[in-house]
């Protein structure tokens, strides 16, 4: 990797204020801390920086390179339909949603079939083949099992002959259930025949309102959502992942804003099983040099 350049000499390369980077990096300037200070790969800045003229010398719609659909595909996380939600404005980039888990939204990402990718759970890749990838922090949150208050959880043995409304292996909450119940010794085969898989957390924590299951494996927020006790297995950060070439982009700036916004942090924060401390940073994978 190439030497990481200070905000000063990020303010030189790009002849503005020093004072001025900070404003940047609320813009999609791709930028990342170390310690207590901001350091910049010059490939990255002449990149966004040049993408960014671009943005503003030519209209959008003219643009021949405009090839991304401006679409996010996550699992329907409430940090998202907020998010979403604050997008909507004559001031605001106009950003759709298509229903995809984790495994699901990071094929569309590799085909520019979306711009924005929904990614929990484990470590998220650095680069998609050559492409450097980007993060968009939104929060940390609980994830584990919703119940109605008559049913009492107080281990995942309790679980073991209920009726389970789970998510589908691609889906990242599924990592957190299955360490969770191999701790426990329990094993998905037994669980099997009691088991109903569904594609959003929305649809899971439904079946249990419904009585048509005991458990939903969903988040914190989904549980509060529709009224229902909630028994936490693990927490994990919650992000938009993104190729770094399109920081720039008006409608990912736009998304950017809204996520380090005053009011979008107000609003999570009254969401059960939240963490807003690092909302809307952006985030990269540090690579390890071969050798």
């Amino acid at each position: 990797m190439n030497d990481l350049l200070k905000t000063v000499e990020v303010a030189e390369l790009l002849r503005v204020h020093p004072k001025h980077v900070y404003r940047l990096l609320d813009q999609g300037l791709p930028g990342r801390r170390v310690g207590s200070e901001w350091r910049f790969v010059r490939e990255e800045v002449l990149a966004w920086s040049a993408r960014r003229d671009q943005v503003v010398a030519v209209p959008a719609r003219a643009r021949g390179d405009e090839q991304v659909a401006p679409l996010l595909g996550a699992n329907g996380d409430l940090v998202v339909e907020i998010l979403l939600s604050h997008l909507l404005g004559d001031d605001k980039p106009l950003v759709g949603f298509i229903q995809a888990d984790r495994q699901t939204a990071l094929a569309q990402l590799e085909t520019k079939a979306i711009l924005l990718a929904g990614y929990h759970a484990d470590k998220p890749p650095a680069r998609i083949e050559a492409t450097r990838l980007a993060r968009i922090h939104l929060v940390r949150r609980q994830v584990g099992l919703a119940h109605p208050a008559s049913l009492r959880v107080r281990s995942l043995g309790d679980i073991a002959r209920r009726r389970l409304a789970l998510r589908p292996p691609s889906a990242g909450v599924r990592e957190h259930f299955d360490r969770a119940i191999a701790a426990a010794r329990l094993t998905l085969r037994k669980l099997e025949a009691r088991t109903t898989v569904h594609v959003s957390h929305r649809d899971t924590v439904c079946a249990v309102v419904r009585g048509e299951a005991d458990l939903a494996l969903t988040t914190a927020a989904w549980a509060e959502r529709v009224g229902l006790r909630f028994y936490p297995i693990a927490e994990e950060s919650y992000d938009l992942l993104l190729f770094a070439e399109h920081l720039g982009d008006p409608r990912v700036v736009g998304v950017c804003e809204v996520a380090q916004s005053r009011s979008f942090r107000t609003a999570l924060d009254r969401v059960a099983g939240y963490k807003t401390d690092e909302t809307g940073e952006i985030r990269y994978e540090f690579e390890t040099a071969a050798g």
